[in-house]
């Protein structure tokens, strides 16, 4: 309630102080003060309108807290994409456990809405079994994953360690319907071993397949990372020896937007997982 000291305090001079506050004055269209001398004191509108202005200085203060909670790598939020649903649980699993009080945004993409997803910054990184080509977008291979031959226990094959595909060149085969990337990677192979898969048996829900192999209604393609421990019981898992039968499973981000520290701790602990971690979870 003194102008001098206040300027004083601001680091300005008490002229400056004084058209500042006739302007703030003026754009409300009423004073703010009552002035007696060099002693000013707020009036009425000035203590509503100091009320109102605490506010926004506590909001702030909030928003800051907010910023840095969310930029914090045991309080961030982490938005991702993933197309590994029968590992998707342990692998979070194992990040919570460390950082319990991560947020967690995960959304279910292909990999072509994966793009999109990045290039419009709705997700900080993505987990894919195919490439994520784009602008401005870094694609990394985190692990080479083995596709086998999944067969029933009665099957002709069942008692064989490894097989070359052309084996089955005859056989029903049940897979993901077309428009999947695992479907045209199989299929691929199959070109390459010399024959085209018949496939009459297609089903949107991975895990199904293998309920449909074990009811001895045909033979699949089945990747590592299905094949979890204690699954599917009644089929058997056959090492393809050609051709060889791998993909690439990789992680992608958008170079040009800011990653939190807990995405970036995220990242980190994806490639960690991938590299060390998931074999405990599959055959």
């Amino acid at each position: 309630q003194h102008m001098t000291r206040a300027a004083a305090e601001l680091n300005i001079s008490q002229p400056a102080l004084s058209k500042t506050i006739a302007r703030l004055e003026d754009e409300l269209g009423t004073p703010l003060f009552n002035r007696q001398g060099k002693q000013i004191v707020l009036n009425n509108f000035g203590k509503v309108f100091l009320e109102r202005v605490n506010r926004i200085f506590i909001e702030i203060k909030e928003g800051k807290l907010l910023v840095q909670d969310m930029n914090s790598p045991e309080k961030g939020i982490i938005s991702f994409a993933m197309t590994l649903p029968h590992i998707t649980a342990a692998f979070l699993g194992d990040f919570l456990t460390e950082h319990p009080e991560v947020r967690i945004k995960h959304k279910q993409a292909s990999s072509s809405e994966m793009k999109q997803l990045l290039e419009n910054a709705e997700i900080d990184l993505c987990i894919s079994t195919s490439p994520i080509i784009g602008e401005n977008i870094e694609w990394i291979s985190i692990l080479e994953e083995e596709i086998f031959l999944s067969v029933p226990l009665n099957h002709r094959l069942a008692n064989r360690q490894m097989i070359n595909l052309h084996e089955v060149a005859d056989e029903t085969f049940i897979g993901l319907p077309q428009e999947y990337g695992f479907r045209e990677i199989t299929e691929k192979f199959c070109k390459e071993a010399g024959f085209t898969p018949n496939t009459t048996i297609e089903v949107e829900e991975s895990w199904s397949i293998q309920q449909l192999v074990e009811l001895g209604y045909g033979i699949s393609f089945i990747p590592s990372l299905s094949i979890l421990q204690d699954s599917a019981p009644k089929t058997v898992r056959i090492k393809i020896n050609h051709p060889v039968c791998r993909r690439a499973i990789g992680m992608a981000w958008h170079r040009n937007h800011y990653l939190s520290k807990a995405v970036i701790e995220f990242r980190q602990f994806t490639i960690d997982f991938f590299k060390h971690r998931v074999k405990n979870y599959y055959l």
